[in-house]
């Protein structure tokens, strides 16, 4: 219920103020399991993206996005709640498992799982290296994953925390669907480790050849922490 309300009041507002597009919308199928891999631009991608999609999207969010006290956090954590956005603890280890299995649990529900291979948000604009999550949600659901490019979000974020600009226009572009099992298949006997880092790197490639974005091998996480210890992060 608190989806059904909390979806068309949000979008109602971000078509006001930012007036978000879609395109290759058609491209996620309509029923089954489905796996939106999203470049991460800005913390308004979780709101921008499924917002603009006609099936319910659940993604997995950082569970510090729901933990602050202020009022514009507890803003931000109720329409997070009210569009899906599912509180998981991405540090590592048993928590990076418990994750994989939320997010596996979506699909075996028939659902779309959102998510952003990246691991975290990008700190200057680039496409930083994906991580092998993707790979194993697809390769355990048999799920496809559809490509997504978010474009204008970063520069209409930058130096924001909450709200972004309104200009530039921040839109969505939508790929085809990637058959990951017959990727990895094509690999023939390949382990397992190297089978998840080449689907990983194809649905990278696939998000690159959307957004245009200027590649960087490093994860994103890395760069922010390497940012931080010399004082620009």
């Amino acid at each position: 219920m608190l989806y059904e309300i909390a979806k068309p009041v949000v979008m109602g507002v971000v078509r006001v103020l930012w007036n978000p597009t879609i395109s290759g919308a058609e491209r996620i199928p309509a029923s089954g399991p489905v796996i939106l891999a999203s470049n991460h631009q800005a913390y308004s991608d979780t709101v921008f993206l499924p917002g603009q999609v006609r099936r319910s999207v659940h993604f997995l969010g950082k569970s510090d996005i729901f933990s602050g006290r202020g009022p514009l956090q507890r803003i931000a954590a109720a329409v997070m709640r009210g569009l899906r956005v599912m509180p998981v603890d991405r540090t590592g280890g048993s928590a990076s498992a418990a994750a994989i299995e939320a997010g596996l649990a979506v699909l075996r529900d028939g659902g779309v799982l959102g998510i952003y291979p990246e691991g975290t948000r990008s700190p200057d604009g680039r496409l930083y290296r994906g991580k092998t999550g993707v790979a194993r949600l697809a390769l355990a659901s048999g799920a496809p994953v559809v490509p997504v490019a978010m474009l204008g979000a970063h520069e209409a974020q930058r130096g924001r925390k909450y709200f972004p600009r309104r200009s530039p226009r921040i839109r969505a572009v939508v790929g085809e669907p990637i058959d990951v099992r017959a990727l990895a298949a094509s690999l023939g006997e390949a382990g397992e480790a190297e089978r998840l880092r080449a689907v990983t790197d194809a649905v990278m490639d696939r998000i690159a050849e959307l957004s245009g974005q200027e590649r960087s091998d490093e994860y994103a996480a890395d760069a922010k922490r390497r940012l931080r210890a010399s004082g620009r992060g």
